[in-house]
């Protein structure tokens, strides 16, 4: 990866590609740090710091943006569930699939779509968090004026870190949405090694674990390298044709179907369908009793035992959902069909599609169960350690290792091309 960065650096036009996407990375991290008017971010920095809230991932997320209650405290998340919901919509709704086939302009429509929808849903989750932060006594003079001066900002952020966004993703380098996320994640590190510093103090036992504990994170994180660069290869085979003078066909390929195929959506859609209850909760009453309460303790609290076996099921189902969701394998059969192509051993047709359905469904299964391994991950440190403000593990994880290998293979691609000769030399 250095030996990448360290070539694409002496290309002028890489170069200036870099520069401009860490230009406006800087941007946004400026944009973490600037406040937004009527907001106390002394009482907000404390609901995170209690532990075990929903806003805490939220944090990591955004960089600290929701901890300073910035302009960029709600980072890009209304984007990515836009596009997610677009997404499935493009599947449900045959208009959209037909705008999805129709090449650059279709998507073209379909991304201002995912726009409006942004703003739609981002318009939505200010409300949401300028009502919780009312509740938590974070709002100075709380009134209509507040309310919409809050609101506003919160949506403008979002917005405006979807432009720049956009501006990465076409002048620069890279998924712009992508390293955005990976840029908030990545500036969370410093201030949690400070924290497993300072939760180590003088302790020869605590170094000792927290050594342990960068020796599980390296591990994890060559394993999830492995499993999002590993694939299940299906042979083809595709049969000869005479046309005319001219023969084709006779050519083996294959079939490559990826074990984490779904990537980071399930873990994504599981997180919001665990947040969704503790949501409803936190607006109900910021301090609940009763039945209220003990579910928000021992349900809905990240912390407990039944929260994280019930986000590790969700994870495994959402992964089959989402697969068979972007893999229809009944269209890959009918294609190969079409095309002349057969798989070594089975018929073509209903038989190649059972065949290519059940490699899938053995793939999931594992590809399913690992995201949901290193879901749980952050759950087991904080059970069987001392330490209990631990939220780099999932979600995070999977985002940090994929932008990064994603970033370097568009680095090289790019490398590639500038240095083709052509066949004419």
């Amino acid at each position: 990866m250095f030996e990448t960065l360290r070539n694409a650096w002496n290309v002028v036009d890489l170069r200036k590609k870099i520069l401009f996407t860490i230009g406006l990375l800087l941007v946004f991290r400026t944009g973490s740090f600037l406040p937004v008017p009527g907001l106390d971010r002394e009482v907000m920095q404390q609901i995170i710091g209690q532990g075990g809230d929903l806003f805490a991932f939220l944090d990591n997320i955004t960089g600290g943006g929701l901890s300073n209650l910035s302009i960029f405290a709600m980072s890009i998340t209304p984007y990515i569930n836009a596009s997610i919901i677009m997404q499935l919509l493009t599947i449900a709704i045959p208009s959209l699939e037909k705008l999805a086939k129709e090449g650059e302009e279709g998507r073209k429509i379909i991304a201002q779509y995912t726009r409006y929808g942004t703003v739609v849903l981002g318009l939505i989750q200010a409300i949401g968090l300028y009502v919780s932060l009312s509740m938590s006594n974070a709002v100075h003079e709380p009134g209509i004026l507040t309310a919409v001066t809050v609101v506003i900002t919160f949506t403008a952020g979002t917005a405006f870190l979807m432009w720049l966004g956009e501006q990465i993703t076409e002048y620069g380098i890279g998924n712009g949405i992508s390293l955005i996320i990976f840029a908030g994640i990545i500036s969370r590190v410093p201030s949690g090694t400070l924290y497993l510093v300072q939760k180590a103090g003088d302790n020869l036992g605590m170094w000792l674990l927290v050594a342990g504990l960068l020796a599980l994170m390296v591990v994890a994180i060559g394993l999830v390298v492995w499993v999002q660069q590993a694939e299940r290869r299906i042979p083809v085979q595709y049969a000869k044709r005479v046309v005319g003078r001219k023969m084709y066909g006779g050519q083996s390929t294959h079939i490559p179907i990826k074990v984490a195929m779904a990537g980071v959506i399930p873990i994504i859609f599981a997180m919001s369908m665990m947040m969704f209850p503790a949501t409803v909760v936190s607006f109900i009453s910021r301090n609940p009793t009763g039945v209220l309460g003990w579910l928000n303790q021992n349900i809905f609290s990240p912390s407990s035992f039944v929260y994280a076996i019930m986000n590790a099921l969700l994870i495994v189902g959402f992964t089959f959902f989402y697969t068979f969701v972007i893999f229809n394998h009944v269209e890959v059969a009918n294609t190969l069909k079409k095309n002349g192509g057969f798989i070594p051993g089975i018929r073509s047709g209903k038989p190649t599609a059972d065949y290519i359905k059940n490699v899938l469904n053995r793939v999931t299964i594992f590809g399913g169960l690992f995201l949901a391994t290193i879901s749980i991950l952050p759950y087991l440190i904080q059970w069987l350690t001392p330490f209990q403000n631990i939220y780099f593990g999932g979600t995070a994880l999977l985002i940090v290792v994929g932008v990064a290998i994603d970033t370097v293979k568009q680095l090289e691609s790019q490398m590639l091309m500038r240095n083709y000769r052509g066949f004419l030399e």
